[in-house]
């Protein structure tokens, strides 16, 4: 994914993307500063206690290069149908492929940079979605990313889960 998208160009996807994702962007950069990326210990949830329904935070298991769910929250469990915390990206993707999942992630490892994605996707249910979605890297070391931090603003938001509501 990142072969012919520059910097330049994510740069301008995030600039066009809704407030929320800048605003968790901007949070990013801030955190960052002038390294690569923050660590996960720098991003406090009180300060993105709007935000924390859309976020998702994977763990990168580099020995393996697999990616596990650490934590998803609540609009993203119900937008799946289903927790896939604790669980591989390989088992439990929210997109056409998990070959296509699993490429964009090994993608932020290897850049340790943001990306963004603004395109509509097919759901593994067939519906098409339409979103706004961050990717950020995250570092304990300041060089090897450990976590990917993941925000979405979904503009046609439907719960998979019968009778689910409240998240609307």
């Amino acid at each position: 994914m990142y072969d012919s998208i520059t910097k330049e160009e994510i740069e301008r996807r995030i600039a066009a993307c809704h407030p929320s994702v800048r605003a968790v962007y901007d949070y990013w950069r801030a955190k960052r500063g002038d390294r690569l990326m923050p660590s996960r210990k720098e991003i406090d949830p009180a300060d993105l206690k709007p935000f924390l329904p859309s976020i998702i935070l994977l763990d990168v298991v580099a020995d393996a290069c697999r990616f596990v769910y650490r934590l998803v929250g609540t609009k993203e469990v119900a937008e799946r149908g289903y927790d896939p915390t604790g669980r591989p990206v390989s088992e439990a993707f929210f997109a056409r492929t998990a070959e296509e999942t699993l490429n964009l992630y090994s993608d932020i490892v290897r850049e340790r940079a943001p990306f963004c994605f603004r395109d509509p996707y097919e759901a593994p249910d067939g519906q098409t979605e339409h979103e706004d979605i961050i990717y950020l890297p995250l570092s304990s070391n300041g060089t090897d990313v450990d976590m990917i931090f993941v925000y979405s603003h979904n503009y046609q938001f439907r719960s998979r889960i019968n009778g689910c509501s409240f998240l609307r």
